[in-house]
């Protein structure tokens, strides 16, 4: 008889952890029943499955560059077009206005597509959260619609009052991107493609029906198409690695067993059923929270609040990111020095007997010395003296000791000015770091 699949955390003699299935089945003989355990150390099948992950990233990201090729080219024509008219002379008084604010809203469509495709190109560990599937859905819709034809059409139906999930937020966009990839390719003459979340409570008997099902409360990801449909002799192997029934050259097999080893390492797990000609519905189930899932409400604008002659030093190898942040840092009552690379900071930082109380730097400069290390030379000789990072990539860090949190100690370009100025406020508020 099939048992009960668990993964918890060994400890070894010398005190490291480690992952490991512990796993229960119950012998059917005449009598009291017995029941045999065993325990296996999964650490190279952890490591096998965040190849996998990686690799069907990567994958997910070639299908999607001709649509965010598309997307950019638009995006460029809007702040191309309206700069032209500002230039020329062509656009002013409420005209001009307008022309800004498509110029904005623009660059902010496009910092939004940069952030989605760090998010699926980075390798990162599990970083769980709260959060609202509902909220990671709406915000994946787009990027969704890219994958789909003019002949899919797509609807998505959120639960109201949603209980909260701890996850990944990055890893919950690659199940769906996932599960919606193989939807289109089952729907090769087009079709209808159903997103849905609930929330659900399972009981024993349904648990039972599932061996790695189990009774509580849990919020339900379902994704159904009206494709081509599984056969019921191929519907077992689907999450199996590099198991594939699409043409050589369309897939490698990753996509659901990428999906499967996501929703496993999120304590939950995935149900398919499937009808040959009729289509496939998937389920996703994840535990859920004690509490409804929050809404991000955006924070209305407010008036940044002015430095107090405080010194900023800004180490931009860029040159008019640089000056931007220069000058609006100086129009709020900052005094700013510049530098183009590490180790010109340094020196302009010793010109002025290194009074400076809070570093702003990018990572990656050239000369060799990164932002990180920058601050710690500066730091080495001005233990108050405060960092904020910035960068263009996800930031990492060898460190184990340092952390990067956005919008503490670490702004991700591109950013808007008053979320520079609200940073820098905060940080020469706070602690030094």
């Amino acid at each position: 008889m099939l048992g009960k699949r668990l993964e918890l955390t060994g400890l070894r003699a010398d005190g490291s952890e480690f992952p490991v299935e512990f796993t229960v089945n119950r012998v059917p003989i005449e009598g009291h029943p017995i029941f045999t355990s065993f325990v296996r150390d999964i650490t190279d099948r952890r490591k096998l499955e965040e190849q996998l992950r990686q690799l069907q990233k990567m994958e997910s990201i070639g299908q999607l560059a001709a649509g965010v090729a598309h997307d950019f080219n638009n995006i460029l024509s809007v702040i191309q077009g309206h700069t032209y008219l500002l230039l020329g002379g062509m656009a002013t008084g409420n005209d001009a206005e307008e022309s800004i604010k498509q110029i904005g809203a623009a660059a902010k469509r496009a910092a939004g597509l940069t952030r989605q495709l760090l998010t699926f190109s980075r390798k990162q560990q599990l970083q769980p959260q709260e959060l609202n599937l509902n909220e990671v859905i709406n915000a994946m819709t787009k990027m969704v619609g890219r994958l789909l034809g003019a002949d899919i059409t797509m609807e998505f139906t959120p639960a109201p009052g949603l209980p909260a999930v701890n996850g990944d937020v990055g890893m919950m966009e690659q199940v769906l991107l996932n599960l919606v990839v193989n939807a289109r390719d089952a729907m090769e003459r087009g079709g209808s493609l159903s997103i849905g979340t609930s929330a659900c409570e399972i009981k024993g008997d349904a648990a039972k029906r599932n061996p790695e099902a189990r009774p509580g409360s849990f919020v339900r990801l379902t994704v159904s198409d009206t494709g081509c449909g599984i056969p019921p002799d191929v519907l077992p192997r689907i999450f199996e690695p590099f198991f594939t029934t699409k043409a050589e050259g369309k897939g490698t097999g990753l996509g659901l067993a990428t999906v499967y080893g996501i929703v496993k390492q999120h304590q939950g797990w995935i149900e398919a059923e499937s009808r040959v000609g009729k289509g496939t519905t998937f389920h996703v189930l994840l535990p859920a929270g004690s509490k409804p899932a929050r809404t991000v409400v955006e924070p209305a604008a407010a008036t940044a609040e002015r430095g107090r002659r405080e010194t900023v030093m800004i180490a931009e190898d860029e040159p008019a990111l640089r000056r931007l942040a220069a000058r609006i840092l100086g129009s709020l009552g900052y005094e700013v020095l510049e530098a183009a690379s590490g180790v010109e900071a340094i020196q302009v930082w010793e010109q002025h007997g290194r009074k400076v109380d809070l570093l702003l730097t990018d990572m990656v400069m050239p000369d060799g010395l990164t932002g990180r290390e920058l601050a710690k030379q500066m730091q080495a000789h001005d233990s108050g003296l405060k960092g904020i990072y910035t960068s263009g990539y996800s930031p990492e860090t060898r460190e184990t000791t340092f952390v990067f949190r956005e919008g503490t100690n670490f702004l991700q370009k591109p950013y808007p000015p008053a979320k520079l100025a609200e940073i820098v406020r905060q940080r020469l508020d706070g602690k030094p770091g």
